[in-house]
């Protein structure tokens, strides 16, 4: 018989997408861009936001978007650039989910044990230096986790 429900599932947590946020804005700050930084879970809910002093008040929305889409396609919003232009199999899904799939670098799923339990989207610098700052939030928090584990 086929599971009904699933127990103990990972969960990204209100300090584990703070430690994201952190990381990010770190790497931000390094590359002299200021962002704005979004983190949500696993169903695209917002956990955590962070604009940055000097980031663009038009990217606001972009950056919730972009976690938003990563998080609910389970893969990085860069993928769709391609595929969504004009003649693209996939054009046209940036109006889908009222306008917010987004289709341009800057949003990637968080995985962990082979779960997506969120996503993290950036915006305000050019599609690579988001993706870059997203993934150097990802990294904070799995070096994090990575220092957490009891030694075996």
């Amino acid at each position: 018989m086929a599971e009904l429900i699933q127990r103990n599932r990972l969960i990204l947590t209100a300090e584990g997408a703070k430690r994201i946020i952190e990381g990010a804005r770190d790497h931000a700050e390094r590359m002299g861009v200021p962002m704005d930084i979004a983190v949500v879970d696993d169903g695209g809910h917002l956990l955590a936001f962070l604009r940055m002093d000097g980031a663009k008040i038009t990217s606001i929305d972009i950056a919730i978007n972009k976690a938003f889409t990563a998080a609910g396609t389970r893969t990085p919003t860069r993928r769709y650039a391609d595929i969504a232009k004009a003649g693209g199999p996939a054009f046209g899904i940036h109006t889908s989910n009222q306008g917010r799939f987004t289709i341009f670098g800057g949003g990637l799923p968080i995985m962990l044990e082979g779960h997506c339990i969120g996503a993290v989207g950036c915006s305000s610098g050019t599609a690579e230096q988001d993706e870059e700052a997203a993934q150097a939030g990802i990294d904070a928090l799995l070096h994090l986790l990575s220092i957490s584990k009891p030694n075996e």
